[in-house]
């Protein structure tokens, strides 16, 4: 399960797609709907939200507005469009907001090439509407490689890509 701090607009197809199904087991895990997933590091930040079952819900919402300014048939009914509030904001670390932009451009060089040809000219990348930035390492709820090298959350080399990793409205 990967719930993504970055502004869904930047995930590729494929992506977008997990994530809508992710969001919405976890939305089932914070309700207490299954037996999975309760413990999953991914969910954390919701957890200690003021209000988690909003706040994934609010998470959600802009995943599935994402989804309509595609084209993909997202259902409104797979969350609880009352519990969404736009002023629910969620304190997010500018490395774990670089982490995952670093970690969504690896996956898309693999998977999705053309995607990151459209990605890799931005200047800056926005969080998730939900999450409010501040500085701080990456979040210890966070699983890393064995072989990650801090110094890629500022230039990111990709293949032949080059990118400096800078989040807006922030750097």
């Amino acid at each position: 399960m990967r719930l993504w701090s970055i502004d869904p607009e930047y995930i590729d197809p494929i992506g977008l797609v997990a994530l809508w199904r992710e969001s919405i087991l976890a939305l089932k895990v914070l309700k207490g709907h299954t037996k999975g997933y309760r413990n999953h590091p991914q969910l954390y930040r919701f957890r200690v939200s003021r209000d988690p079952i909003r706040a994934i819900n609010t998470y959600i919402y802009y995943i599935w507005l994402e989804g309509i300014r595609r084209g993909y048939r997202f259902g409104n009914d797979k969350f609880d469009a009352a519990l969404v509030d736009p002023s629910i904001r969620i304190s997010i670390s500018d490395s774990q907001v670089r982490y995952e932009v670093l970690h969504l451009l690896k996956k898309i060089y693999i998977r999705s090439r053309g995607w990151l040809d459209r990605i890799a000219s931005n200047s800056c990348f926005k969080p998730h509407p939900i999450f409010r930035v501040v500085p701080g390492d990456i979040e210890p709820w966070e699983k890393l490689p064995r072989e990650f090298d801090k110094r890629e959350l500022e230039i990111a080399v990709i293949g032949p890509y080059e990118m400096r990793i800078r989040i807006c409205n922030y750097d």
